[in-house]
């Protein structure tokens, strides 16, 4: 196994890695839409979380020889369901024609009042 980490995605607060690479495939831990490098957390709309989430996914996939292009799974987290329709439209611009599997969790809260975490799985 070897450990993924790059400063291009917010750096562990806790005892875990950003991802995680084992037999050709890549484990993103979950990325919250804290953009890499700043204390600010200001909570934006679901859109602008969704895709910045997305972007931290896409910045750990990349520092392991991966990207997007190749996710193979999956799992987003999201604080209300009803915020679903913005969710899924930042994340069908993002992926493009690329529609890896996926599962939506709703979920009571998380971290500095955000709104949307994504741990992904990818070949690399």
């Amino acid at each position: 196994m070897e450990t993924v980490e790059t400063n291009a995605a917010p750096l562990p607060a806790g005892h875990y890695s950003q991802g995680i690479i084992h037999n050709g495939v890549v484990y993103v831990a979950g990325q919250l839409p804290i953009v890499p490098g700043s204390s600010d957390r200001t909570v934006g709309s679901m859109e602008q979380q969704t895709e910045q989430t997305l972007r931290n996914v896409e910045a750990v996939l990349k520092a392991a020889g991966s990207g997007l292009d190749k996710v193979l799974q999956m799992t987003l987290y999201v604080s209300d369901i009803s915020l679903w329709g913005e969710v899924n439209l930042a994340y069908a611009r993002v992926m493009g024609a690329h529609k890896p599997a996926r599962a939506v969790v709703p979920v009571k809260e998380l971290h500095y009042g955000y709104q949307i975490e994504i741990q992904a799985i990818a070949a690399l």
